[in-house]
């Protein structure tokens, strides 16, 4: 009897077990792969940091170009100098005309041109016994053409008369070669001279420079020891060899107003100066051969109270003043 109830109380105790079992929540278990979910975030990270990099860049880049791009007005030079050997060319084309325009003696004439001209060729350029003299010949002009090609022209006085000879030239970078028959044309024309430079003159300045100029050229031409008088200090202006003219007379042309905004007061005066030219036997007390006028451009400068000479060179555009 008393077995029975245990056994009883036990079945019960089992019974409340299983239905606690039953009634309690179960676990969850654990998806496949969920101890790597923070890997496929932190990819996720990434792909979108590399994404914001590359629009970034392709919006960044071009503005920043066009940040540092120099304007329109500003455009790079471009060059367009070829690979030609010019010097040489324009040395050989005188050579070649040399004796292309000299007929005296066509069979040595045939003979010196062989060595420009492609073998087989020379023929092509005999002329007449005597039909063609030239002098004074010079290479006025070379033509690059492109980089093996180039036309040098050159001015000769062909049977007395100025011409120009176009000469075509090959090069394969090492060696030259007529390229075909020369082309005798007529010489450069002769410009026509403009109406000189218009500016405001300064007859103060004019008066003043007067005296300064007439001693610096004769210091220039005959002293050069007082040389350094007239010279702007720093300045270097080397004197005209001794004995070789004598100071005459000097005119000195409008002074143009002053136009520098500087510290010092620059001009750029034309002068006109007569040398006298001393005969062969000047040491003999003979006198001057002549004379000769000459035109002059001289920079002087007035740094406070007295005018220098800062250079001296040639005038251009002096005849018609």
């Amino acid at each position: 009897m008393a077995k029975t109830a245990r056994r009883d109380t036990a079945v019960r105790d089992r019974v409340d077990d299983v239905e606690h079992e039953l009634d309690a929540p179960r676990p969850r278990r654990p998806r496949a792969g969920a101890g790597g979910r923070w890997w496929v975030g932190v990819g996720r990270v990434l792909l979108w940091a590399f994404i914001v990099v590359v629009v970034f860049n392709g919006i960044w880049f071009p503005i920043r170009n066009g940040f540092s791009l120099p304007s329109s007005s500003a455009e790079p030079e471009v060059s367009d100098s070829l690979d030609f050997p010019e010097a040489s060319a324009a040395a050989f084309a005188l050579r070649f005309a040399e004796s292309y325009l000299d007929t005296s003696d066509p069979e040595v004439r045939l003979t010196s041109l062989a060595a420009f001209v492609p073998d087989g060729q020379v023929s092509q350029l005999n002329l007449p016994a005597d039909s063609l003299a030239g002098e004074n010949l010079t290479v006025i002009a070379v033509d690059v053409r492109d980089e093996h090609n180039a036309v040098v022209a050159i001015r000769a006085d062909v049977n007395d008369e100025a011409m120009s000879l176009e000469v075509p030239v090959y090069s394969d970078g090492a060696s030259l070669v007529l390229s075909g028959r020369p082309a005798l044309l007529a010489a450069p024309s002769q410009a026509e001279l403009p109406p000189g430079p218009s500016f405001d003159a300064d007859p103060q300045a004019a008066e003043q420079l007067g005296d300064v100029l007439t001693g610096f050229f004769e210091a220039y031409a005959e002293e050069a020891g007082h040389l350094d008088r007239y010279v702007e200090p720093g300045a270097t202006v080397t004197p005209l060899p001794a004995n070789s003219v004598e100071f005459s007379e000097l005119s000195v042309m409008p002074v143009p107003s002053q136009s520098s905004t500087g510290d010092d007061d620059v001009r750029q005066v034309a002068t006109t100066v007569v040398w006298g030219l001393p005969s062969a036997d000047a040491d003999d007390g003979a006198g001057e051969a002549g004379q000769m006028v000459q035109n002059y451009l001289v920079t002087v400068v007035n740094s406070g109270n007295e005018w220098y000479v800062r250079d001296i060179q040639g005038a251009p555009h002096s005849f018609g003043d």
